[in-house]
């Protein structure tokens, strides 16, 4: 039985702000900060063999701020190619208790196009109420230029289907640190979720939503808090 712990990063300065932040790479807030290491002593028991992020600095930082609390082993960022690859090899005997750290664009947030860099307040005044909340609550409908909830979903699930299953599969225990809508997408592939469903489901910022792989199947045991775990999802 392997566990998989998924962390929404904390809040970054542009969560701060109310503006639209997509793929723009800003990182963690001071808030973001304490919340990362709030994870970080939640799970500070969890032994961890394998870590996915986005490639986007918000969800590094996260994972690297959580498991500065962990004794795991230290993580290290796999590089697949070009100079880092070949001149981070680990040669060293006493280097070689690490956990692999793996980046993907399949798990940044979803790509906000046009929006990026506005102020939601202010996009709600040029736009109207409506056409913004359209554009963020609706499964199919994409902000200009940029991607609606299905098309998050079309390159997060796959990868992780064929990326983290696998690890997990193997026994390995799993820990994810991505973005509202990237876990959304996931969660709705976990845990079967209608896309009516879906747009109701909002993940907090820096608490660990944490499932358990049994026979082949996901079983959430639920948000890790201070106080324990709570099993609702909160779909409102």
């Amino acid at each position: 039985m392997s566990k998989l712990v998924l962390v929404r990063h904390g809040e970054s300065l542009w969560n701060k702000l109310n503006i639209f932040t997509g793929w723009v790479d800003v990182p963690l807030s001071e808030r973001g900060v304490k919340e990362a290491l709030e994870a970080g002593e939640l799970l500070k028991d969890y032994k961890f063999d394998v870590i996915f992020t986005s490639e986007l600095v918000r969800a590094i930082q996260t994972v690297m701020l959580i498991m500065s609390k962990n004794s795991s082993g230290v993580p290290r960022i796999i590089h697949d190619e070009g100079r880092m690859k070949k001149w981070g090899e680990v040669y060293g005997e006493h280097g070689k208790n690490y956990i692999p750290v793996y980046k993907a664009w399949q798990l940044n947030e979803r790509y906000y196009g046009k929006l990026q860099g506005w102020n939601k307040n202010y996009a709600r005044e040029v736009y109207g109420e409506e056409q913004v909340l359209l554009w963020r609550r609706s499964y199919d409908i994409a902000p200009p230029g940029g991607e609606s909830l299905k098309d998050t979903a079309e390159r997060t699930i796959p990868y992780f289907r064929g990326k983290i299953i696998p690890e997990l599969e193997k026994g390995k225990n799993v820990l994810v640190s991505a973005h509202g809508n990237s876990l959304r997408s996931i969660v709705m592939h976990i845990e079967g979720l209608t896309k009516e469903q879906v747009l109701k489901l909002n993940i907090p910022t820096g608490v660990p939503l944490i499932y358990e792989y049994r026979e082949g199947k996901l079983e959430r045991i639920g948000y890790l808090t201070r106080k324990g775990f709570d099993t609702d999802l909160h779909i409102d």
